[in-house]
């Protein structure tokens, strides 16, 4: 992904940045961007999207590349599991799957989840718990599996639909990479060095999104040609830094 945003081209590089031993901020919430760990691995990455990516890379977010994916546009895909669950045509019948490589971390995976919540104003708690309920059931899973083919259930929402026949007749190819990357996912040790903070593509504070979208805009001018990852490295330090006073006491 080369769209700019926090949870779009920032979310499978800081996976990267992970790998290769970076961290957003230390102990003491110094921020840690402007280091040779998150320099050696925003080079790679956007070196990697210039010599291999697809045309138009700094707009391709998940659903461009999905669909570039689909159409044969690419021969290759670093990103969610459940992209998986979205092929269709070729893409469905002829791909592999396997875990991304690593650097100096043993792992390079994230976790992330699309949830159902009930606000505590709503007046049909009731009818919202019953509808959440439903489409969370195993027989929500079977209907999706009978109606929009067994491959097209939603992944990583009940661990009992990796014992159906059906879904591992459908879905075989990526159903234990996906089931081993849920496993593996670590919020809580994310990094190679202790971080005050948790989350595996993201940092838990409220800042974040603004600030991982700032971030983001900077490589995306690297990505584009009209800065050097130096440059992007040095606003993205004083932008981190400025976050991080906030939880130093």
């Amino acid at each position: 992904r080369g769209l700019p945003g926090w949870g779009e081209q920032l979310a499978p590089l800081d996976t990267v940045i992970n790998t290769y031993g970076g961290r957003w901020f230390d102990q003491s919430w110094n921020a840690t961007l402007n280091t040779p760990q998150w320099k050696d691995a925003v080079s790679f990455y956007v070196n990697l999207i210039k010599t291999a990516g697809e045309p138009g890379a700094g707009n391709a977010g998940f659903t461009e590349c999905l669909n570039a994916y689909n159409n044969g546009k690419v021969a290759m895909w670093y990103d969610a599991t459940v992209g998986a669950s979205n092929f269709t045509g070729d893409a469905a019948k002829n791909s592999g799957y396997a875990f991304a490589p690593t650097k100096v971390k043993d792992w390079s995976g994230w976790l992330w989840a699309w949830s159902l919540g009930m606000p505590s104003s709503s007046k049909k708690k009731d009818a919202a718990w019953t509808f959440a309920n439903w489409a969370t059931s195993k027989d929500y899973i079977k209907l999706v599996g009978s109606k929009l083919g067994w491959a097209h259930v939603p992944p990583g929402t009940r661990t009992s639909t990796y014992s159906l026949p059906e879904y591992q007749a459908a879905a075989g190819g990526f159903a234990k990479v996906t089931l081993d990357s849920i496993a593996h996912a670590d919020v809580t040790h994310a990094t190679v060095d202790q971080v005050p903070y948790i989350g595996i593509q993201y940092v838990d504070i409220d800042e974040f999104q603004q600030l991982g979208d700032q971030v983001s805009q900077e490589f995306a001018k690297v990505i584009a040609g009209t800065q050097t990852v130096d440059q992007a490295l040095v606003k993205a330090q004083a932008l981190a830094t400025a976050v991080g006073k906030n939880y130093q006491h």
